[in-house]
């Protein structure tokens, strides 16, 4: 394949003939590394056209860079950089360039600063890895995942790829999730009341961007969340962390000037508490006599494997005050990104115009992909499959931590895929998630889950969806003994 024409441009303020520019502006090429040895040049009738100039004189410069070993002419098939052209120079490494924007004054808003953790890259390489929310390669479907994602590059789905949907969602998916995904927690909604985005994550902030202002109030579970707090932080409402028991949110502690309430009520983020049917009531009355909206995060309803979930928030819902949050990316894998919305007609128009002002939507090979998986059955495998895997590691699990004599903070009665943990009062969790790195032993710190960078020290977070039930016991047994080397 030849070097693109659209590569070479002749500056109109050089000096020099035609010619010697042409040579000048291929002899750099090479020099800079840009053109490798071995790469064709456009032909000489081509660059000609597309600079403006004589072929005679693209001809000649050739020519010339022939001559100094630059190029190498291959009979008809044209000319082509030389294997023994010079080789690039080995520049001397430049020095920092000066930035003279006063970038205190240019950003007119900020988004950094949240506590939102993370990760090591590198965490599957860690032998103890309780992190939570990464895909286990032992029970994902890659065999039939990697069907669909072909199926649906096929000659049939043609326009289902290359679309341009612009607010609009793959109809099969929405499908999908309106007759099938939905009514397993109680739910119906139309077409116009369902939306796809990129993500739980994302669904979370294109809602708080049309709900709330400067002058309006959230309401946040207390731990949290941490990425949701970072979303209200950064729309300027004013938000009201609650603290949780044992069943979640209190409706009774949510202040009365509130106007948007976001739970977690199937397992609540990082407690994994599961909120009661009474509450769940007591809730929307409460809601109803503030005349708040409810937004429910449904997080990981489908790792239920203890006992059945709960019925959703939005299916006892009567007054269309509550809006719903779902998302593939935990039961399938965080990186795929798909999520949706449930919400009243009149809530889904604003959020899709939104979107489509954003990313438009979400890619439609992905949507498409997504669509087939579910619909062919693998989904309800996949769970299945990961339900019965971490019952079993849950029962290994629960079993090290009473051997080993750490404590439970948070109940979850109904399963999940995390443990929330707590340590004595003086337990600093981030100093102890250091010290067990070097032990190959991954855990999360508390403290970025509460409001208050004061509290949730002592707590930590391990997650088991991602380490074998055989080595659990060790992991579990290297915490422990590493909490009591701290004192």
């Amino acid at each position: 394949m030849a070097i693109s024409v659209e590569t070479f441009f002749l500056d109109p303020h050089a000096q020099g003939t035609l010619q010697s520019q042409i040579q000048q502006m291929i002899a750099q090429g090479i020099l800079t590394g840009r053109f490798q040895r071995g790469e064709k040049l456009p032909s000489s009738r081509k660059l000609a056209s597309h600079l403006g100039v004589a072929r005679i004189t693209v001809t000649l410069a050739y020519t010339e860079l022939v001559a100094s070993d630059y190029l190498t002419s291959r009979g008809r098939s044209g000319y082509f950089i030389s294997d023994t052209a010079p080789e690039p120079p080995r520049f001397p490494l430049q020095p920092p360039r000066q930035d003279n924007v006063d970038w205190s004054r240019a950003l007119g808003q900020r988004f950094c600063g949240g506590v939102t953790p993370s990760k090591p890259k590198d965490w599957s390489t860690y032998r103890f890895p309780f992190v939570y929310g990464q895909t286990d390669p032992t029970l994902f479907d890659h065999a039939n995942w990697r069907q669909c994602a072909l199926r649906a590059l096929g000659q049939r789905d043609f326009a289902s790829l290359t679309s341009d949907y612009y607010d609009q969602d793959d109809p099969e998916l929405i499908e999908f999730i309106a007759r099938h995904i939905l009514p397993r927690r109680g739910i119906l909604a139309g077409r116009d009341e369902i939306l796809v985005t990129m993500g739980a994550q994302n669904a979370l902030w294109l809602t708080a961007q049309v709900l709330l202002t400067q002058r309006r109030t959230a309401a946040i579970e207390d731990p949290c969340y941490p990425a949701l707090r970072d979303i209200l932080t950064q729309s300027r409402c004013h938000v009201s962390p609650i603290a949780v028991d044992g069943d979640g949110l209190p409706p009774e502690n949510i202040p009365l000037e509130t106007d948007v309430v976001f739970t977690t009520p199937s397992h609540q983020c990082p407690t994994s508490s599961t909120m009661s049917l009474e509450r769940r009531h007591d809730l929307l009355n409460r809601a109803r006599d503030m005349d708040a909206l409810v937004v429910e995060d449904d997080y990981e309803f489908e790792m239920s494997f203890l006992s059945p979930p709960s019925p959703a928030l939005k299916s006892l819902d009567r007054d269309g005050r509550v809006i719903y949050v779902g998302s593939f990316s935990k039961s399938l894998f965080p990186g795929l990104r798909l999520g949706y919305l449930v919400g009243s007609a009149p809530f889904i128009r604003e959020v899709r115009a939104l979107r489509a002002s954003v990313l438009r939507h979400v890619p439609g090979h992905i949507q498409r992909t997504a669509a087939y998986f579910l619909s062919l059955g693998h989904y309800d495998s996949l769970i299945r499959r990961m339900g019965d895997t971490l019952r079993r590691r849950r029962e290994v699990m629960t079993q090290a931590i009473e051997t080993h004599g750490l404590t439970i903070d948070g109940s979850a009665h109904f399963g999940g895929s995390s443990f929330w943990m707590r340590g004595d009062v003086s337990l600093d969790t981030e100093a102890l998630a250091a010290r067990l790195r070097e032990k190959s032993v991954l855990i999360e710190p508390g403290h970025a889950f509460f409001a208050s960078a004061n509290r949730g020290r002592c707590h930590y977070r391990l997650g088991y969806s991602s380490i074998p039930s055989t080595r659990i016991e060790e992991g579990v047994g290297l915490i422990a003994d590493t909490i009591a080397t701290m004192g």
